[in-house]
């Protein structure tokens, strides 16, 4: 079929979309969503066609931008449009529907289709839903994480021995990494840290970490960084490390599931050529992971992927009942992670966590009494001095303070209504509050936690503060706080934890930032 060529104006979320006319689409054979190659010049595009009654006159098409420029197209011309066969990997989506084992090649297929944009949304959407009905075995999570990898960027270092740490998220500002990267690479072990901007959380690593120098490099800047200095913190989404999981991820964050976490995380310390690597997993009520016993399972299965992949893997099953520090909010984060680094008002919980994990990995390496060797790294400058020229070679200002970090103006701060001790603080609602504060896209905004468990409280003392750039963001984390209880003080646990009136609807609380 030939038609005219329409630009629709439209990036289309840098997908291959058309829209045809009802008439000209059903002359074609084909309904919405359905797939067709568009040619012009002896070069074609696949397309995932729209058709509407109104939008398009019989005889155009209109084409998104990467259509558009992909052909190199101008109002007018005339294409040829037919209908495109269906890629093999549809069928393999079909049996996982049906609970069938996937073989690698037929993952591989699924993944490079999906990363090539072959598969339209709701097939993709149908894959990763089947994914979390009928789960995955080792074998295809292995297979998963070897065709992530395969159909992305990697990184080549010529380094016997890369190590790398990941966090499985869910607990609020969790800065730990900002301190665990400069001691690693202070004691002169390679870590090219690759890390995740905040999905559902107030701040990722990236975000932290964009607050004191640039974290969108590339591969080659960022193996440059690595090479001069031994680590580096930067955005995954600019290496391209698993292109695949960036598109997953746009499915799993709606529908609040997440069955790649395990094939996600270790693709990319493949890539990244990571042959040594520590797991955080934080557990308790708070936590992605609730139970010990939860958390030594996945603990088994990332021990078991990283034998497969030939990466040597340990796991910290680390408390997760409450924030990590005082600060809530990339640029109060990376305020105190520069804070503890300096060795100024360093919060415990931080630092021990830390130098917990970066011992880990300096023994996993080999050395003996790693923790002793992370505190002393810290404990000496020599983590801040690491870490202040891996700001200057992502090209930070390698002479900032922490005075210098703005935060936001307006704030709020909340006060104890009775005197006693902090029992409990729910990190599902500090993160909630967080992020209607603008958290994490105003970088000063978020959240300032004044008492940890177990502090004693006085009536009329500070709970919190909370920050925000805009007063109608501020106003908005007020309305929110209005009847919740984000914190418990008082004399003893109390044994009711709420009373249950009427059917309630569960709303469980979700974690995806990786």
């Amino acid at each position: 079929m030939i038609l005219k060529a329409v630009f629709l104006g439209l990036e289309a979320g840098g997908k291959a979309v058309a829209a045809m006319n009802v008439q000209d689409a059903e002359r074609l054979g084909v309904l919405s969503l359905a797939r067709i190659t568009i040619l012009f010049n002896g070069v074609e595009q696949a397309a995932i066609v729209h058709s509407s009654t109104e939008l398009m006159q019989p005889g155009c098409i209109g084409v998104c931008r990467k259509v558009w420029t992909g052909l190199g197209l101008k109002e007018g011309l005339d294409v040829e449009v037919e209908i495109a066969t269906f890629p093999d990997s549809l069928y393999f989506i079909r049996n996982k529907l049906n609970g069938r084992k996937l073989a690698y090649d037929e993952i591989l297929e699924i993944v490079e289709d999906t990363v090539k944009e072959k598969l339209s949304d709701v097939e993709i959407s149908a894959f990763v839903t089947a994914l979390h009905s009928f789960g995955l075995d080792l074998d295809e999570a292995t297979n998963l994480s070897m065709a992530m990898f395969k159909t992305g960027s990697s990184m080549k270092l010529d380094r016997e021995v890369v190590v790398d740490k990941h966090s499985i998220g869910g607990v609020p500002g969790d800065k730990t990494t900002l301190l665990v990267v400069p001691i690693i690479a202070a004691c002169g072990l390679t870590i090219p840290k690759t890390s995740s901007g905040a999905i559902t959380s107030p701040a990722g690593t990236a975000d932290r970490a964009k607050v004191l120098m640039p974290v969108d490099l590339n591969m080659a800047e960022m193996q440059e960084v690595v090479v001069k200095t031994n680590g580096c913190i930067v955005w995954g989404g600019s290496v391209h490390l698993a292109p695949a999981d960036d598109i997953f991820v746009k499915v799993e964050y709606p529908l609040s599931i997440d069955p790649l976490l395990l094939p996600s995380i270790m693709s990319k310390k493949k890539a990244v050529g990571a042959n040594l690597l520590v797991v955080d997993i934080p557990c308790g009520r708070g936590a992605k992971v609730k139970t010990i016993g939860e958390a030594d399972l996945l603990a088994k299965d990332f021990l078991e992927i990283g034998s497969r992949l030939g990466i040597k893997v340990r796991c910290a099953v680390t408390y997760g009942e409450q924030p990590i520090g005082y600060a809530v909010g990339p640029a109060l984060e990376a305020k105190e992670a520069l804070q503890a680094l300096m060795g100024r008002g360093s919060p415990l919980d931080l630092i021990e966590k830390a130098t917990d994990i970066a011992g880990m990995i300096l023994e996993l390496a080999g050395k003996s009494d790693g923790k002793r060797i992370a505190a002393e790294a810290l404990r000496s400058g020599k983590a801040e001095q690491k870490m202040r020229e891996i700001i200057a070679a992502q090209g930070g200002d390698p002479k900032i303070t922490p005075e210098e970090i703005a935060i936001a103006d307006h704030q709020f701060t909340f006060q104890s209504d009775r005197s006693g001790h902090m029992l409990w603080i729910n990190n599902s609602l500090v993160a909630d509050l967080a992020r209607l504060t603008g958290c994490p896209k105003d970088s000063g905004a978020g959240m300032l936690i004044h008492k940890k468990i177990g502090d004693a409280v006085d009536k009329g003392e500070p709970l919190f503060t909370i920050f925000a750039q805009r007063s109608a963001n501020l106003q908005r984390a007020l309305d929110r706080l209005d009847g919740l209880k984000i914190m418990g003080v008082g004399d003893r646990m109390e044994m009711l934890i709420h009373e249950v009136r009427e059917r309630p609807v569960i709303k469980r609380s979700f974690a995806l930032d990786r």
